[in-house]
């Protein structure tokens, strides 16, 4: 039987959104300034190579799923990460037409999660999976409950994150009740759970700090001491994305953890309205 912590499941619905993000908005679309944006920005690194390594550990292990709905879920969540890993892409190229050595980066991620395929086995390829799920969604989670964060920006750069992040959180349980599917919950899977995810997030920040500090000294615009300090308001104090997650990110740790147990659904309860204005939107700037 599917081992979940929480009985009303949500199934993730697969949305072919498509967002025009242009190269002359690419490092100031937040009106936070330069610092705040490129960290965005490098958090779009990232999700194509990421997203890729996801849906490969969930395909892993798709055969040896029994249960019917689990497999729907897999299913969908496939789906939404190809379309993530797709407008990521456009996004990204943005930057690099914009001149940002973004494809170096890019290229610098997937060499990184190729060698973790061919040297890890097979579940721990979908523990790192579930971690950076974790806090994705987490990370998602803040960015719609903080509207301030997103406020005043370039449209299409705001509406990218909003359905990303609704959807993070739409699909946030799937990795993991693929992992209590076949992994036997004994004190090793829970070793084997909690390390990866302490791992992964150190690997992960290591990465992100470099890739946004270059990111920022090669923008072309004036940055000084007062737009840093901005990026530090939002990211540690008001808002403090990052010290929102935290919480979170600690509560991975506990043994009857479940994503679920944070019933945040109200976040994407208007995600088909936004998803038709998106496309319509699309569709206008295309016109």
């Amino acid at each position: 039987m599917r081992k979940v912590a929480f009985n009303n499941m949500i199934e993730p619905i697969r949305r072919n959104l498509k967002f025009r993000l242009s190269k002359d908005n690419a490092d100031d679309w937040n009106p936070a300034g330069v610092p705040f944006t490129q960290f965005m920005n490098a958090l779009s690194i990232f999700f194509p190579a990421g997203e890729r390594f996801f849906i490969e550990s969930i395909r892993n292990y798709r055969d040896q799923i029994e249960d019917e709905q689990l497999k729907k879920d897999i299913h969908q969540f496939i789906g939404q990460e190809a379309m993530h890993t797709r407008e990521h892409m456009v996004y990204n190229q943005a930057l690099i037409d914009a001149g940002f050595p973004v494809d170096t980066y890019m290229n610098r991620v997937e060499k990184l999660l190729k060698v973790v395929q061919k040297t890890t086995p097979k579940h721990v390829q979908l523990a790192v999976t579930m971690a950076l799920e974790h806090l994705t969604a987490s990370l998602g989670e803040v960015l719609l409950k903080e509207p301030a964060i997103m406020e005043g920006s370039e449209e299409n750069f705001k509406n990218v994150w909003s359905w990303h992040a609704m959807e993070e959180i739409e699909h946030k349980g799937v990795a993991f009740d693929v992992w209590t599917s076949v992994m036997p919950q004994t004190p090793y899977s829970y070793f084997v759970r909690v390390t990866i995810h302490v791992i992964a997030q150190v690997i992960f920040w290591s990465l992100v700090i470099p890739f946004h500090i270059n990111l920022v000294r090669k923008s072309t615009k004036d940055v000084g001491i007062k737009d840093w300090y901005k990026c530090h308001q939002y990211l540690w104090t008001k808002p403090g994305a990052l010290r929102k997650i935290m919480l979170e990110l600690v509560q991975y740790f506990r043994p009857g953890f479940h994503p679920w147990q944070n019933d945040n659904r109200y976040l994407f309860e208007n995600i088909e309205k936004f998803a038709e204005q998106a496309n319509n939107n699309y569709e206008k700037q295309a016109a």
